[in-house]
């Protein structure tokens, strides 16, 4: 137990409100530490002379001079007029006013109702424009600071915040040069699979930028993870990007590559030779340790 939260209980000790635990934690300390047992003393005193404190009587006026001041709030809501749209109705009603006055009246009403929205209405267009601008600023703004926050986290330690970075890019239009460079380097160079993997899950929608596309290629000499090698043979496919077959031939020629995933990857390339769908395969059975503070789902992409 440290000394900032020792003082910080010593209220608590003194009136023992701590629990047995706590309590015995507590005496513990001040048993070997001199400072926390010197603001004990200190609190202690203090404790003391609160308690010594006389608690003033009320005074004898403090009743009648309450009645008093109630009496004359009373009075001025007395005073005060009660107008309510429900009284001025049942005054109008009980009016005996002729029906052709009545009617004249309705119309008037009925004319300036009429005038009013008019007017208004035809104010409207320039609000409404101003208004559209307003919005159109700030949806950009927000937009700018969604990617400011994507492209913080991603640097950050915590696989749980890149992960989080990430799905920023399903919020974003159209991601800038930046924010698809920081997304195809965290897909060759994240030391965590499941980020990867979402990585690759946000830029798969991006393909049709010839840098994302390109740097998809690109990207499948640089895994090394049974999980994100199939993933990334998948969305070949399903882009039809024949450029990936001579990198997909390179994975094959790796050592010791996963029995499923060259499966995998020996469709993918048939496929993407002759332009017709493989059947679908079964998931990869290697097993990824992931380097993450707290368990996370592996996420995968649909064939």
């Amino acid at each position: 137990m440290n000394c900032d939260r020792t003082k910080d209980q010593l209220v608590d000790y003194l009136s023992s409100q701590l629990s047995e635990t706590e309590q015995a934690a507590l005496s513990a300390h001040l048993a070997e530490c001199a400072d926390c047992r010197e603001e004990l003393q200190t609190t202690q005193r203090v404790w003391q002379t609160l308690g010594a404190v006389r608690v003033p009587e009320p005074s004898p006026s403090l009743r009648p001079e309450f009645y008093a001041m109630l009496a004359g709030f009373k009075e001025e809501v007395k005073a005060t007029p009660d107008y309510s749209l429900k009284g001025l109705w049942q005054w109008w009603l009980h009016l005996d006013v002729p029906r052709p006055i009545l009617r004249a009246v309705y119309s008037l009403c009925l004319l300036g109702v009429g005038l009013v929205g008019g007017y208004w209405l035809n104010r409207q267009p320039p609000a409404a424009t101003g208004q559209q601008e307003q919005i159109a600023a700030l949806a950009s703004e927000v937009t700018h600071m969604k990617q400011v926050m994507l492209l913080s986290l991603i640097k950050n330690p915590s696989a749980t915040e890149r992960l989080r970075a990430v799905s920023y890019t399903q919020q974003l239009d159209e991601p800038t040069a930046k924010v698809v460079n920081a997304l195809l380097s965290t897909l060759n160079n994240d030391p965590n699979v499941n980020v990867r993997l979402a990585t690759l899950e946000a830029l798969a929608p991006l393909a049709e930028d010839p840098r994302v596309r390109e740097g998809l290629v690109h990207a499948l000499a640089q895994q090394d993870s049974p999980l994100v090698q199939t993933a990334l043979a998948d969305v070949m496919v399903q882009l039809q990007e024949r450029r990936s077959v001579q990198p997909l031939r390179q994975l094959l020629q790796q050592p010791n590559l996963d029995e499923s995933v060259k499966s995998k990857i020996e469709e993918s390339i048939k496929t993407l030779q002759t332009g017709r769908p493989a059947a679908p395969s079964t998931p990869p059975s290697h097993d990824q340790t992931l380097i993450s503070p707290q368990p996370e789902r592996v996420r995968t992409l649909a064939v």
